[in-house]
């Protein structure tokens, strides 16, 4: 049993009070082990932290209460029971009612409806369409609004019919859009609503109630308040018909079992007990002729296995046998003594009130559990007090007799304690058995998640598939592109050369401007004559560069070879070479031509510079 966590009781009471669901009647394993399941879910670490957590995301509620409610159901879900369901109790009762009174049909705990409709199935089966829309209301209840929405709906999908006969899916579904419909017209005597079984008033006269897989949520205490409330509600001969994991073995009084490996109960009517029984007392019966009687009646009485004592109308000992003297002590040597002045007559219990109603009344009295102490030992008694009447019914005395039940007592505290282990353990039992089939109801809950998370999973795969194959149709695309860039930039490497390779074969310094005047090539002849390395100039704008040559001169050469006609010309210029000497220098500057051999500078201008 685990023990009581106030954080825990204090989320339930947050329950009840704002949703109106009441859990407090719940097993409190399964319970704390699905909350803990949503609140690993949404990383709460503890019942006040996932609390809170409720009190910030109304939306929250929902998803803990679907946890909660596993809410596993499927039609002719254990088929062998709802076979002999239809053929030991639904024949029977159809064929014991008159032809045109109504069947009424309670399916408790009815999640989203699966049990409902298979109710409608085999009852249509049997009675046919048009008796059973006359003749039979189905009322399916829940807790779980979510789910009943989804029940009165009444539509499935492949895998929630997939067990189903194909003739009973053909005569009672409509198939659309990949979905299939229970039929409307049979719907209509399958009525749906919200019913607590904890709180809320029980439906009346009921010809059977299923509630499979329902109780063994709830605790002991919980489901004897439910089951008192399942016999209120079946009619004097209603069925109740229970999951694998509920046996009932401790309720005897109210349900008896019509086939307990299938979980069938039949109602106990309600006996009750005649309000009294008279006790007389027999005639005396004739002395006759027999002689020596009043010595064998002493002997008789003095021999009795049973402690007696008779007293006189005055309260007077008027006798006692030899069991009363072993057992407390009164012999023949008190008689003529006042009761009252004995031990006896208060201890172990006080007897003369009862005397007194004895005489009062004229009737006998017995006084029970009185328990006397003798020595070590306890001797448990019952004490009858009877009066003694004369034969023209005047009051001689009183006759009291102790009988010693302390054996039966014993007898029946270990029949009392045998009981009690009996009793807990049928309900161990039961509690294991609904335990192990509310641990059943997980994992399969848990697999037909983790099914669902598996397609999704495949999905993802195959779509990854598909993206690996287009990636490696865009790296071969990629590679290929690739190999064209290397061809062109090895043509382009060898055209370089060769540019190259021409420039430097000739003997002027030659630069190449592009249209802003930026020198885009310098080749050797050019470092040599005026001193900056190609590195040094290339990028640079010509008429900026410090060296020997006046590039003021040279500008309106080089604007004309730019401009939109793009004149050719040369000029001999007086300059100084990288080494300071004094030298002449002819300089050409030419359009740079295009390959389609359009007029003008456009694409900038080559200057040639060569030493007079």
């Amino acid at each position: 049993m685990h023990e009581t966590d106030p954080h825990f009781e204090a989320l339930l009471v947050h329950l009840k009070e704002t949703r109106g669901f009441d859990f407090t009647g719940y097993k409190r394993s399964s319970l704390m082990r699905r909350v803990n399941r949503r609140m690993t879910q949404v990383d709460a670490t503890g019942y006040p932290e996932y609390l809170d957590y409720l009190q910030v995301h109304p939306d929250e509620f929902t998803a803990l209460f679907n946890t909660i409610l596993i809410n596993v159901t499927a039609f002719f879900r254990d088929a062998d029971a709802w076979e002999y369901l239809r053929a030991e109790v639904l024949q029977p009762m159809i064929e014991a009612k008159p032809g045109d009174s109504m069947i009424r049909i309670w399916s408790a705990g009815c999640a989203s409806g699966e049990e409902a409709y298979t109710l409608a199935m085999v009852l249509a089966e049997m009675l046919g369409i048009e008796q059973f829309k006359d003749r039979v209301k189905i009322y399916a209840t829940d807790v779980d609004e979510e789910q009943l929405n989804e029940a009165r709906q009444a539509s499935y999908g492949e895998r929630e019919i997939q067990d189903l006969d194909a003739e009973l899916v053909e005569r009672y579904f409509e198939q659309l859009n990949g979905r299939y419909t229970f039929r409307k017209d049979l719907r209509r005597s399958v009525i749906f609503g919200r019913n607590d079984l904890v709180q809320d008033a029980p439906i009346s006269r009921i010809d059977l109630l299923t509630c499979r897989n329902t109780l063994m949520y709830f605790n002991a205490e919980t489901q004897a308040k439910i089951l008192g409330r399942f016999h209120f509600a079946l009619a004097e001969t209603g069925v109740l018909f229970l999951g694998k994991a509920e046996m009932l073995l401790s309720h005897s009084s109210l349900f008896t079992p019509i086939d307990l490996k299938r979980r069938v109960f039949r109602r106990v009517p309600r006996l009750y007990a005649p309000p009294g029984v008279v006790f007389a007392d027999p005639p005396p019966a004739g002395t006759g002729g027999v002689t020596g009687l009043d010595e064998l009646r002493n002997e008789a009485f003095a021999a009795s296995p049973l402690a007696q004592l008779v007293l006189t109308s005055d309260g007077l000992v008027a006798c006692s046998n030899r069991q009363l003297e072993k057992l407390f002590g009164v012999s023949s040597r008190d008689i003529g003594r006042p009761f009252r002045d004995l031990d006896l007559s208060y201890r172990p219990v006080e007897l003369r009130r009862y005397i007194e109603q004895t005489q009062l009344e004229r009737r006998t009295l017995r006084v029970t559990d009185v328990e006397y102490h003798r020595g070590s030992d306890v001797v448990h008694l019952m004490v009858q007090i009877s009066p003694l009447s004369g034969a023209d019914g005047s009051l001689l005395g009183v006759n009291l007799i102790f009988h010693d039940v302390t054996a039966s007592r014993h007898l029946q505290d270990d029949l009392e304690h045998a009981n009690q282990q009996l009793e807990a353990a049928y309900e161990e039992l039961q509690s294991t058995n609904e335990e192990l089939e509310t641990t059943n109801e997980e994992l399969q809950s848990t697999v037909e998640e983790l099914e669902t998370t598996n397609e999704e999973l495949q999905s993802t795969n195959e779509e990854l598939e598909t993206m690996n194959e287009e990636l490696q149709s865009t790296n071969d695309e990629l590679q290929s592109i690739n190999d064209q860039l290397r061809v062109s930039t090895s043509r382009l490497d060898e055209a370089n050369a060769f540019l190259e390779t021409v420039l430097t074969s000739l003997q002027a310094g030659v630069a190449v401007v592009d249209p802003d005047l930026r020198i885009r090539m310098w080749n050797r002849h050019a470092e040599d004559l005026w001193g900056l390395r190609s590195g040094e100039v290339i990028g640079q704008h010509f008429l900026n560069l410090d060296i020997g040559l006046p590039i003021d001169q040279i500008r309106p050469l080089v604007r004309g070879a730019l401009d939109a006609d793009g004149r050719s010309g040369e000029i001999r210029l007086d300059a100084v070479n990288r080494r300071g000497r004094a030298i002449t220098v002819r300089v050409a500057c030419t359009p740079l031509r295009s390959r389609d051999g359009g007029p003008g500078g456009g694409d900038g201008a080559i200057i040639a510079m060569e030493t007079a």
